[in-house]
């Protein structure tokens, strides 16, 4: 504990740079837009498959832009980067609260899912990626902290905000706080950047070889890991997405549903800083076949159980999954593929988990409309994620017997 709360005070800087720039991402998040999810059909005439194609559309589009954009990491400083996808992203939130046509409500999704979700998590953990070697899963869970900060905080803000103002002055004030907070304060603390220092401890993790994003693209390994990477993706924006439709579906309360995420932040939060010291423990390789087991139950909890209580219990199970994989995801790639051209690679594996991000709520939409039960689907999910373990085990294996 010592240690690492003189870890802490070493690094105060950056960490509170990258954690900054996971909490004010929320914004692009899915479980942030879809808060506006029913004001949003209503206003627009929209079907839930209607709304789900227009988000998967948009969200495809800024999947596939990110590989393209995404390398920007590599050639410029983080404040560089800062100063252009901040704004970008307070853009976005403008565009969404005055837009009044559906070409325009496309464009604010596009907007949002590319500098939200993508590029200002992507700076955020390649820059901490490369600032840390032997603390890096340490590093990374405490970055990580923010996306739970978000959970907690902005869901029943938004809600009591929307209340006062309508949801698109809340949209409003999520621009300003963009401009007025989140720029001036994460540029000026990413304005100096970090190398390893020879007081830090010796690394027992060792990087691969500094693949190209061409070798990784002919890698086999690497379409065995995606098929674990880009499941949280799918599942947790599918949940999200239709969380107004679960809510109607079960008869539970959208208020008791949404103070639920506080219990989803605090979970979240105790094992995001657990598997950053795992990480470094043990390696992020070692910890990748357990990363979808709790995922998988918490999918059965929620197609299953339809207790009032149920959405608690969920909530701790995603945290608990939330907290291991994405900070392990953010740790794994150095490892596997080493560190020169991570920002490239980084950039394609982002663009994977947002495409899956789209696909989910065009996908379960698109079967909604159809009279596909709703929890007959987050079953299939649960049943997915136990299969793909076995697989994320065999990948492991293979991986670091070809690193050693």
């Amino acid at each position: 504990m010592i240690g690492f709360l003189a870890f802490l005070r070493d690094n105060a800087r950056r960490l509170a740079g990258g954690l900054l720039f996971t909490f004010f991402s929320s914004f692009g998040q899915t479980f942030f837009i879809s808060l506006s999810a029913g004001h949003i059909r209503e206003e627009y005439g929209l079907t839930h498959g209607g709304f789900g194609t227009i988000y998967m559309i948009a969200t495809l589009g800024s999947a596939f832009t990110l590989p393209y954009l995404g390398p920007i990491v590599d050639r410029y400083s983080v404040r560089a980067v800062t100063q252009f996808i901040v704004p970008m992203l307070a853009a976005a939130c403008i565009v969404m609260a005055l837009s009044h046509h559906v070409a325009l409500l496309l464009l604010a999704i596009y907007l949002l899912r590319l500098f939200g979700q993508g590029m200002m998590v992507h700076n955020a953990y390649t820059a901490t990626a490369r600032w840390f070697s032997a603390q890096r899963g340490r590093a990374l869970s405490v970055i990580i902290l923010g996306h739970n900060a978000g959970d907690a905080v902005f869901p029943i803000l938004f809600v009591s905000l929307a209340g006062l103002v309508g949801w698109r002055g809340g949209w409003l004030l999520a621009a300003a706080s963009l401009v007025l907070v989140a720029l001036p304060l994460i540029a000026s603390l990413v304005a100096v950047g970090r190398k390893p220092r020879s007081t830090d401890p010796a690394p027992h993790i060792v990087d691969a070889r500094d693949w190209t994003r061409g070798e990784v693209l002919r890698d086999p390994l690497f379409y065995r890991l995606m098929l674990g990477v880009m499941a949280p993706g799918f599942i947790v924006t599918t949940v999200f997405f239709n969380q107004v439709y679960l809510v109607e579906l079960r008869g539970w309360s959208l208020g008791v549903f949404a103070s639920s995420f506080a219990l989803l932040a605090l979970v979240n939060s105790v094992f995001t800083l657990v598997a950053g010291q795992l990480i470094d423990r043990f390696s992020g390789l070692a910890l990748l076949p357990f990363v979808l087991v709790p995922l998988g139950v918490a999918c059965l909890i929620l197609g299953l159980v339809e207790a009032q209580w149920t959405p608690f219990l969920f909530m701790a199970f995603l945290g608990f999954s939330n907290g291991l994989s994405t900070t392990l995801f953010g740790a794994v790639w150095p490892e596997v593929y080493g560190l020169k051209h991570l920002g490239a690679i980084r950039a394609l594996v982002f663009s994977a988990i947002v495409f899956a991000s789209a696909a989910g709520p065009g996908v379960t939409g698109y079967l909604i409309d159809q009279g596909v039960s709703y929890p007959g689907q987050l079953l299939a999910m649960g049943v997915y994620c136990f299969l793909a373990s076995v697989l994320l085990f065999d990948m492991s294996r293979r991986a670091r017997a070809r690193t050693a």
